[in-house]
């Protein structure tokens, strides 16, 4: 499916359109996945649904991705504008592109973590889990899974 921005951005749920060097090299050095090897992005990328901006000369700059079983529950991951492009709206769009995406009506439960992006979600309807001590993680950062510092 495509979403036009009125910016003369477009959004895409084509999963060959995303330039995994564009992807890879951002996701490689945020916070939530700092050295996060490439064939690990293309196999995350594979297995999710994803949306990628595209600039009217087809420059992908921005993404966020789903890993989501289309019925239940989805977990939204990886967002991100280019700094380049950062200003025109393009959080917001990939954003509500992938919330109003048609796979992913009528989920139970749709999760995410953030560092810095709180107000941002919340104005989707996101808040804070209503009983924490009922979720558990095995989690290992970055370091460890990918050798980054």
């Amino acid at each position: 499916m495509r979403w036009e921005h009125p910016g003369g951005f477009v959004a895409d749920d084509d999963a060959a359109r995303i330039d995994l060097d564009v992807v890879h090299g951002f996701i490689s050095t945020s916070y939530w996945a700092a050295g996060i090897p490439r064939d690990v992005m293309a196999k995350a990328i594979a297995n999710s649904l994803n949306i990628g901006v595209y600039a009217a000369a087809g420059a992908q700059v921005a993404y966020a991705r789903a890993a989501t079983d289309r019925a239940t529950f989805a977990w939204i991951a990886d967002v991100f504008v280019l700094e380049s492009h950062r200003g025109h709206g393009l959080g917001r769009f990939v954003v509500s592109t992938l919330l109003e995406h048609p796979d992913l009506q009528g989920l139970r439960r749709t999760l995410l973590a953030t560092a810095d992006a709180h107000g941002l979600y919340r104005s989707y309807g996101f808040e804070d889990l209503a009983d924490p001590s009922r979720f558990l993680v095995v989690q290992q950062t970055p370091a460890v899974l990918y050798g980054a510092s």
